[in-house]
């Protein structure tokens, strides 16, 4: 008989991906049939499915440490943000609209059916399924018509484990105010909570338990200190890529940190890379002078992020490091802001018209309404070498420069290089977990690239990761209470 626990957290950015992918390979190693589940997520950082469709990063990893391959099934429902206020929303892998936050808590009456859909689909695969929230219980202004937290859990009739993170402070207020702040059956639903990214002795936190478990009744299944590996994990927050140690090693590579940037897990193999340091840049502040390479990633929303990249002077500085002979690589939205010209006769992300591109590689873009989504398999045309990622994209680039493209996928070829080759682009996601291609990609910039593996230092670290919840962690109790 299938089980099922759910993970919820007493806010955004306690940890609750990283519990979940770490509990995945826990359970995994049991012997258990496991699979991830998150009904709702919000992130531009998406994976694309075996099944054709786009998932967030998080639940492609989750996946990845339960050993199976990603599908849509494992987040129905995905929110893409394209500005302040509105967000792509993905059902099922698909586009199903662009909506605006006020009416998006409409919507999600609709939305529930399918979230169950593809729950009770996902949970006839496995033995155990490990559910993650979204954000906060707490939020009982969004409690109407919700579908990431106590909605779907009373709905699926699922236990939930709290998780709160002390190293924000206030951690007792967090789980406390939670536990006043529900309605009784939410409140009900809970069986036990945690305390994540604790840094010191978890001994000094006995005191709090009792005080949080004298108030809300709740079991303490363990303090669980700051996993100091999670840098080497992709990450699905942008703000997540310089949480890893200071690095120094002497080639440099600039990225620049767009509004709406997306898939930039293109740079996690990168970043774990000794002899690359990489630099995430903050909008207001220069691209660095000193800088080998500038990589200009996806994004969700290319003309605002090309204009955002102008009102930063970006554009400038991108000049002057082609001068001083530095070398760009745009990959997806940032490979068409290189060109000369994106045209959007649909008006698909702004009013119907024509802008000019950074002019830096002679091809032009043309937004069409269909999206590419595909798992590809390409030839790197320069050593002969397989190289394996993703497609996700609007558009299609044509222009003089595509004659000197990087890859070949089946009969068409992919990418394009300037007559120089010091910029270059394509849309295929993770070149750079191929550690081949990544190899030889750096030692043409002269960079003798010897990390290991970035498959092997990925399974490594889930399964550090899955050892430091066995350690300080009631994983057995909290199993028990799946249901």
């Amino acid at each position: 008989m299938t089980r099922a626990i759910m993970i919820q957290g007493t806010g955004s950015n306690v940890g609750k991906s990283m519990l979940v992918a770490g509990l995945c390979r826990a359970a995994r190693r049991r012997g258990l049939s496991v699979a991830p589940f998150k009904p709702q997520n919000m992130s531009n950082n998406a994976a694309v499915t075996v099944d054709g469709g786009e998932i967030g990063r998080a639940q492609a990893l989750q996946a990845r440490a339960a050993g199976r391959a990603a599908h849509t099934d494992m987040n129905p429902v995905l929110l893409k943000p394209e500005s302040e206020t509105g967000a792509q929303v993905i059902v099922q892998g698909k586009r199903f609209a662009t909506i605006e936050a006020f009416g998006f808590g409409e919507a999600k009456k609709t939305l529930l059916p399918k979230v169950l859909e593809s729950y009770h689909r996902l949970r006839a695969t496995a033995d155990l399924v490990i559910i993650e929230g979204a954000g906060s219980p707490a939020e009982t202004n969004l409690r109407a018509g919700d579908i990431a937290n106590m909605g779907f859990a009373l709905a699926a009739d699922v236990p939930v484990v709290l998780a709160g993170d002390i190293d924000r402070g206030g951690v007792i207020a967090q789980i406390v105010g939670t536990h006043a702040v529900l309605d009784t059956p939410d409140r009900e639903q809970i069986v036990a909570y945690l305390v994540n990214k604790f840094r010191g002795d978890p001994r000094l936190f006995d005191e709090g338990n009792s005080e949080i478990g004298r108030r809300t009744g709740w079991s303490p299944l363990g303090v669980v200190p700051w996993f100091s590996d999670s840098w080497r994990l992709p990450a699905e927050d942008v703000m997540d890529l310089t949480t890893g140690p200071a690095r120094d090693g002497a080639f440099k590579v600039a990225v620049p940190h767009l509004s709406r940037i997306a898939n930039f897990d293109d740079l996690d193999p990168l970043m774990t890379e000794p002899g690359v340091t990489v630099e995430v840049v903050p909008p207001g502040r220069p691209l660095p002078g000193d800088a080998d390479l500038v990589l200009i990633p996806g994004s969700k929303s290319t003309l605002a992020d090309l204009a955002f990249f102008r009102a930063q002077g970006w554009d400038i500085d991108l000049k002057a490091h082609l001068r001083r002979g530095g070398h760009v690589l745009g990959i997806c939205g940032g490979y068409q802001m290189l060109g000369r010209r994106i045209n959007d006769p649909d008006g698909l992300e702004g009013s119907p018209g024509a802008v000019d591109g950074l002019g830096h590689l002679d091809v032009t873009t043309r937004l069409e309404p269909e999206k590419i989504l595909a798992r590809t398999r390409a030839t790197w045309t320069q050593t002969g070498d397989t190289v394996e990622g993703y497609e996700i994209h609007l558009g299609r680039t044509d222009g003089p420069d595509t004659a000197r493209a990087w890859l070949q996928v089946e009969k068409r070829s992919e990418g394009a290089a300037s007559p120089d080759g010091r910029v270059s682009g394509c849309y295929l996601h993770g070149l750079f977990s191929q550690d081949a291609f990544r190899r030889a990609f750096l030692a043409q910039l002269c960079v003798h690239a010897d990390g290991p593996g970035h498959a092997t230092q990925v399974e490594a670290t889930l399964d550090a990761l899955a050892n430091h919840l066995e350690t300080h962690l009631n994983v057995d109790a909290l199993l028990t209470f799946a249901r």
